[in-house]
């Protein structure tokens, strides 16, 4: 069983920079990483995905330019720093893990079998 574990949300003006942190603990080798955002009455999106050996990163529109995903496997943990934040960034941020190693849709929910219980990050204008 993995647990995943976010970190690193809180209140925030525009322009300024965050960094997320994903504690995950279990067995998580191989696994592809992704985080995820859901602001009030909107559905959850897809922001930033990771390969196993960081080599492969892929980014939402949106956050392309501004946000970075990185990972460090020696500790289980998973980052997205994100730069010049803008209030539609609000939101809560969840990081989630896949099992799948082949024709993983990275942006797609349903492609990640374990979830965090989110972090809240707001955007002050």
């Amino acid at each position: 069983q993995v647990q995943l574990v976010e970190s690193g949300g809180g209140l925030v003006q525009a322009g300024g920079s965050l960094r997320l942190s994903c504690a995950a603990s279990g067995r998580t080798f191989g696994y592809y990483m992704g985080w995820f955002r859901q602001a009030p009455g909107k559905e959850r999106e897809f922001v930033a995905g990771i390969s196993w050996s960081g080599g492969f990163t892929y980014y939402a529109d949106s956050v392309k330019g501004r946000f970075t995903i990185s990972r460090d496997n020696a500790k289980n943990t998973v980052y997205l720093q994100m730069n010049s934040l803008k209030p539609e960034d609000t939101a809560v941020y969840y990081c989630a893990a896949s099992r799948s190693t082949t024709n993983l849709k990275v942006t797609a929910i349903s492609s990640y079998d374990y979830w965090g219980q989110g972090t809240q990050v707001t955007v002050s204008s």
